[in-house]
């Protein structure tokens, strides 16, 4: 306005004196000013119904036809791009959108809800992470383990539970006093290709045990990590309860040469812009989008993944998360790593079976790799689908159904590109975005893949194709020859763990209908697994918050007759490096627990 004002006052000036602001009147300069001063009126006019027309476009609209609305649309927001970010509003936790993040929970829900979040509380460090240096934050470099003595006796045999004891020392190099911080223990043997999952035990005073069952003969080495020190368990617990709007999503609205694309998310400030209500009718899962101005809500195009908040940490909190020095790293032995196990021993003293009795905790895993090859602990016996036609056999007559995120469209796509005579039918969408669907006519097979509903952090989902997956269970007829894989946890990792709990109590409902009405339906679940971290991924899709999530899931769908795939431990398990997309010999595992279990 300072500006507009200077320019305003040095035209005027141009037109009264005729001349620029220093210089000789000419000759013509009487008749000049006396017509000047009518100009002067003129451009102040003009200027302000430019103002006017940009500011009250919505007004507008009603009386312009499309094409001219659009061009001033494009002016204003040409106007607004100058000056305002392009940023999603910040999040307002007092708005009804956002409080709850959807529908109050009933009594019954309420209490299971509880139930759940305090089966998966962490410890609090003792101070706010605003206020801990990185001096006494928890330092891998400085900590160390420990392999404790066997119980009873000086040698390890198979069947036997092996301990390590692990303390924390801060970048000082002073032990730390309380817990909290995010450690993984793995056992494993290079020599074997064997490795199993460990159990970790907080003790809250800085000190931790890992517990492993020594389940091979021969060569077994420990393997500690600390995924995140407690002081950044405590920032990533502020940011999923605080900024659930870090990672934004838009939608285009189009109407014959109008468009617009908006904000989206399941929460969005009321108070900021009129809102399109998108909450689904069955499910009642909330989600909602900014209205376009000069659009109605019913001309959604698409759904997509818009783009990260930046600058969510300050410079101290900022320390907590750098790669190779705090998010995981190794933590060094104090002595030997490993052990040698010996054959099981089968005729235990009475020392020995006393001293099994008395240890704190015994672990049974889901399962452990062995010659490269996952061994389960509990349930059937897995077979070896080495063989394409092996697999065609076991799923002859079969329509398999994938709903979920990324990881079960591996599934999918392993499936697709094994089978020779499966045959993927063009739908013309997306390739990474779906529906998906394949076909072996021969052996009547049919595979159908499709994403969950949102949020879902695709690039380009047609708003026609967002399905909830509740939804889709309540639309399929069942039976012996049918199976369903789901699975869905990694795009509510920047969400309250409530906003989760909601889903998965929908789908639950969902698949016990299901169940109910078509018993012999198989059902597969998938957990969720590690993946590879830098500072910036922690912040959206950290495996704290994969931990988190996985927690809930296994507890809510306990009891039902269904499979659960623990992708957890079985990336926890291997050898190879943590990813979002476990590499194929994992996801080969994970067939063959499938199709054991179709084909026993």
């Amino acid at each position: 306005m300072v500006l507009l004002n200077s320019s305003f006052r040095y035209v005027c000036h141009l037109f009264l004196t005729g001349s620029q602001p220093s210089g000789e009147l000419t000759e013509d300069s009487t008749m000049w000013r006396s017509l000047s001063k009518y100009v002067c009126v003129f451009f102040l006019l003009a200027l302000s119904g430019l103002f006017f027309l940009i500011n009250n476009i919505n007004v507008l609209e009603q009386n312009l036809n499309c094409q001219t609305v659009s061009t001033l649309s494009q002016l204003q927001s040409s106007i607004h791009t100058a000056f305002f970010s392009e940023a999603p509003f910040p999040l307002d936790r007092n708005h009804s959108y956002c409080g709850l993040l959807g529908q109050e929970p009933s009594p019954e829900e309420a209490l299971e809800e509880r139930y759940l979040l305090e089966s998966i509380a962490w410890p609090e460090p003792m101070h706010h992470s605003e206020s801990v240096s990185l001096d006494h934050a928890s330092d891998p470099a400085h900590s160390f383990f420990v392999i404790l003595p066997a119980r009873g006796r000086s040698e390890w045999y198979v069947g036997d539970q092996l301990e390590v004891f692990v303390q924390m020392y801060d970048f000082q190099g002073h032990p730390k006093s309380h817990g909290g911080d995010f450690l993984l223990a793995r056992l494993h043997s290079s020599e074997l290709e064997a490795g199993v999952a460990g159990q970790v035990l907080d003790h809250r005073n800085g000190t931790y045990s890992a517990i492993f069952p020594l389940l091979w003969q021969g060569s077994a080495q420990v393997e500690m990590t600390l995924v995140h020190p407690s002081e950044a368990v405590h920032v990533l617990r502020r940011l999923r309860e605080e900024r659930p709007d870090r990672v934004f999503f838009k939608s285009l609205f189009r109407s014959g040469k109008l468009s617009q694309t908006t904000v989206c998310n399941l929460c969005l400030p009321s108070s900021q812009e009129p809102l399109c209500n998108y909450t689904d009718a069955h499910t009642e899962e909330p989600w909602y989008c900014y209205k376009p101005k000069l659009l109605s809500c019913d001309t959604r195009i698409n759904h997509a993944k818009g783009g990260y908040v930046k600058g969510l940490l300050t410079n101290k909190e900022a320390l907590l998360f750098q790669s190779g020095v705090n998010i995981k790293v190794h933590i060094h032995p104090s002595g030997s790593d490993s052990v040698t196990v010996l054959p099981e021993k089968k005729d235990k003293t009475d020392m020995e079976r006393s001293s099994m009795k008395m240890e704190p905790t015994r672990i049974t895993p889901s399962g452990y790799y062995f010659q490269g090859s996952w061994r389960a602990l509990t349930g059937s016996v897995i077979r070896q689908f080495n063989d394409s036609s092996a697999i065609t056999q076991c799923l002859k007559g079969k329509v398999v159904y994938m709903y979920g995120d990324s990881t079960v469209r591996q599934w999918f796509e392993y499936l697709n590109n094994l089978l020779p005579e499966l045959k993927q039918f063009n739908l013309h969408s997306p390739k990474n975005v779906g529906p998906n669907m394949a076909v072996d006519s021969t052996h009547n097979i049919l595979l159908r893949y499709r994403c969950h509903g949102p949020p879902i952090r695709f690039t380009n989902v047609i708003a026609s194709e967002m399905r909830y997956v509740a939804n889709e269970l309540d639309g399929l007829t069942g039976g012996s020859n049918t199976v369903v894989f789901i699975s869905i946890w990694s795009h509510f990792s920047t969400f309250p763990v409530q906003v989760y709990i909601r889903r998965l109590r929908h789908i639950r409902r969902a698949m016990v209908r299901l169940l109910d009405r078509a018993p012999g339906t198989m059902v597969v679940l998938r957990s969720a697994n590690l993946q590879a971290l830098d500072p910036e991924v922690s912040l959206y899709n950290s495996d704290w918050y994969s931990l988190q999530l996985d927690g809930v899931l296994r507890a809510m769908f306990r009891g039902l007759d269904i499979l659960l795939i623990d992708a957890w431990e079985m990336t926890l398990g291997h050898h190879l490096p943590h990813a979002l997309h476990p590499p194929p010999i994992i996801i080969k595992n994970m067939i063959d627990i499938i199709l054991s279990r179709i084909c026993p």
